[in-house]
């Protein structure tokens, strides 16, 4: 197969399973475009937010770091958390590259595709809008929590997240990006904070809806607190159709059983395994997909990067 007719595969997320994703998907034959949310607001992130007035750049960081072929040595340097000094204790080196990058390009995507190139990306890297964005959470109380960071501390159930200030412009490649898709890829993580961000944007919403290309969702493995305790796999689905229309084709699902071991450390946080009500998800019309995909720790669950990789490349080719 030519290189031109590699099968277009769009990754949209953030947080940590995106990267855990692409790692894996950035050696296969495809043109791999990674949509990433700018909604985050703690940290190093929310400080150069507030200060240089730039869309978040951690998740992008992240991304970067994931997708580069660059020197172990100047990824670490990237990827360097300060912890000494007033000013500069808690910001990452690579957020203020992108930071310092915005300020010489005067555009934030310009900024992420300069830096891409120094660091010798694999793929696209698209910030989901060049924007600066709020994300609110309203609560099935009625109450409105505003900040990234703040909506999974307020602990109640989430009604629906919306963003502000309106409209928000997403970035015009991203759109395009989703248009040609043969393959969209609904990457693992915070269901509200970092995953429907992204999916929520005008025009955005559209693309993924009307896309010719089949949509996966790679499901959550535990649940997370103040955002889906209790959820199960089609809890997670339900959300992302209410936020933005019918639009998951497939549904990627763990089903080996979770060490206890494992369940102990997550249950201290009040996550549980996320439980997958096949009946439901088939009665929504979703293609269930089971698989080992989990990297074995005995700390934290991650998707196992080759394993999710090539399961992802085997679904492009069986459509």
């Amino acid at each position: 197969m030519s290189d031109s007719q590699h099968p277009r595969v769009v990754v949209i997320g953030g947080g940590t399973g995106m990267p855990v994703l692409l790692r894996g998907l950035k050696n296969l034959p495809i043109h791999l475009t990674a949509l990433v949310t700018v909604a985050d607001d703690g940290g190093s992130t929310g400080r150069l937010r507030n200060e240089m007035a730039i869309p978040a750049p951690g998740d992008i960081r992240n991304v970067i770091a994931a997708l580069s072929d660059a020197e172990p040595m100047l990824l670490e340097l990237f990827q360097h958390r300060f912890t000494m000094g007033n000013g500069l204790s808690g910001h990452s080196m690579g957020n203020l590259l992108l930071a310092a990058m915005t300020s010489i390009t005067g555009n934030f995507y310009t900024g992420i595709k300069e830096i891409s190139r120094v660091l010798n990306v694999k793929g696209k890297i698209y910030p989901i809008s060049n924007e600066s964005m709020s994300l609110h959470a309203k609560m099935t109380d009625g109450m409105v929590v505003s900040g990234e960071s703040n909506i999974p501390l307020a602990n109640k159930k989430i009604n629906r997240v919306f963003l502000s200030p309106q409209p928000v412009q997403p970035l015009p490649n991203a759109v395009r990006a989703l248009e040609k898709a043969d393959l969209i890829v609904i990457a693992p993580g915070s269901l509200y904070t970092s995953i429907l961000p992204n999916m929520i944007i005008p025009q955005i919403d559209v693309a993924i809806q009307q896309s010719k290309g089949k949509v996966v969702y790679v499901c959550n493995v535990m649940t997370q607190a103040g955002e889906t305790t209790g959820y199960s796999a089609a809890d997670h689905v339900q959300a992302i159709h209410e936020h933005v229309g019918h639009c998951i084709d497939s549904i990627v699902v763990h089903n080996e059983p979770i060490n206890e071991s494992v369940r102990d450390v997550y249950a201290e946080e009040n996550a549980a395994p996320v439980v997958y009500d096949t009946d439901r998800l088939l009665e929504m019309g979703l293609q269930i997909i089971e698989s080992d995909i989990i990297n074995p720790s005995r700390t934290a669950l991650r998707h196992d990067t080759h394993k999710i990789a090539e399961l992802l490349y085997s679904i492009i080719n069986k459509s």
